[in-house]
């Protein structure tokens, strides 16, 4: 099936799913843990992100816990099924804004296929619950 571009039919085929797991982001700085073994670390990671202040790690909370370096919260991952097109516009904005609603945090990662949501582990349940009422809305 071709990636969708329409947020209607985006909304409509969302398809959010719960990904097994408890997740945490690790930030691999220059400086920071030169003994630690970076790069089987990031063989674990589920992803993984280059920025100027270092390279940020979405591990496995039970991976991370194996490192001893800080994270901060622990999340759910929800990925939406729906393959939705990289040029697609206003995905990321309504489901965003429905979470923002109802006073829940969302950090956003877009795959080739499909985007993924990390939110609070305790939110879980209701970000679900507010994206299954997103594919009903006209």
């Amino acid at each position: 099936m071709a990636a969708l571009t329409d947020l209607g039919a985006m909304l409509r085929e969302l398809s959010p799913s719960v990904r097994d797991g408890r997740f945490v982001y690790v930030l691999r700085a220059d400086d920071t843990l030169d003994d630690y073994d970076w790069e089987a670390l990031e063989v674990e990671a589920q992803a993984v992100i280059v920025e100027e202040e270092g390279r940020t790690l979405v591990l496995e909370e039970e991976v991370a816990l194996d490192y001893e370096g800080p994270f901060d919260g622990v999340f759910g991952w929800i990925t939406l099924e729906v393959h939705s097109s990289l040029q697609a516009v206003g995905l990321t904005a309504a489901v965003s804004t429905a979470l923002a609603g109802a006073g829940i945090s969302c950090n956003m990662l877009a795959g080739l296929h499909h985007d993924h949501l990390l939110v609070p582990i305790d939110s879980v349940s209701n970000a679900l619950e507010i994206l299954e009422r997103l594919t009903s809305t006209p």
